[in-house]
């Protein structure tokens, strides 16, 4: 695949993927059903939905702990913050080098 041509996915809401989640854990629709009422394809909403289904006692100790949608979204925030944060002060010991051998 070339670079021109890149596939730019939707951006869905915590609140939309949880509420499409919704759709199936609780209202008892289909993946399939609720993926076409929604216009998204199955595979993104079985991703929705096995992140906000609770792991059996089984499940869980057998697979690492999975983290259901809101926390994977904080989680996500979290990395971007840190990621900011690293750059900044990056640029303050730089800073601080140059304001350090100016007084010199």
């Amino acid at each position: 695949m070339s670079n021109d041509k890149k596939h730019n996915r939707p951006k869905y809401s915590l609140e939309f993927k949880q509420d499409a989640a919704r759709l199936v854990l609780e209202k008892g629709y289909s993946q399939q059903q609720a993926a076409d009422h929604l216009g998204i394809s199955q595979s993104a909403l079985g991703r929705w939905v096995r992140a906000e289904r609770k792991p059996s006692a089984n499940e869980s100790a057998t697979k690492k702990s999975c983290l259901n949608l809101a926390d994977h979204d904080e989680l996500v925030r979290l990395r971007k913050e840190k990621e900011q944060l690293r750059i900044e002060r990056e640029i303050l010991k730089k800073a601080a080098v140059f304001f350090a051998k100016e007084a010199e």
